[in-house]
């Protein structure tokens, strides 16, 4: 299944407080490529901590991975509000800003699953078995995309 239906043109922005944003077909298309993201969380002081990652879609919800000790896990277990950019990797004037919160964690054998999906596609391998791992779920609250090229 893939997220929620373009809400136009690129270069739109589309907010539903009601449920899922409708998501902007580039923002749509970036996510889903191997472009490296950026994920804002907000430290325990209120300031930001962004971090670079893989992302990908799990049905309708932006998927990313991390450990579950992570600076990024800490911060999610106790505020769930993320931003996150994603610029194409060889046009970087196409760029997609999505907001939401994490809806769910997914760990055990279906979180292992879901960050082998995104490892595969960003690395053509499942990813290693040295650390722990979960995969969050973002419902995708606000989202824009523009090309400036």
């Amino acid at each position: 299944m893939s997220p929620a239906a373009g809400a136009g043109p690129p270069g739109m922005s589309a907010t539903n407080p009601d449920g899922p944003a409708r998501v902007p077909e580039l923002a749509r298309t970036l996510v889903a490529g191997t472009h490296v993201a950026h994920l804002a969380t907000l430290l325990p002081d209120g300031s930001p901590h962004v971090v670079p990652l893989w992302v990908a879609w799990e049905d309708d919800r932006l998927a990313f991975l991390t450990g579950p000790g992570s600076r990024k896990a800490r911060n999610l277990a106790r505020d769930p509000r993320v931003a996150v950019s994603v610029a194409h990797t060889e046009r970087p004037w196409e760029m997609a800003m999505l907001r939401g919160r994490v809806a769910r964690t997914v760990d055990g054998a279906a979180g292992w699953a879901l960050v082998d999906r995104i490892a595969d596609a960003y690395t053509g391998a499942p990813y290693p078995r040295g650390e722990e791992r979960v995969a969050f779920l973002v419902d995708v609250e606000h989202a824009t995309a523009g090309d400036f090229g």
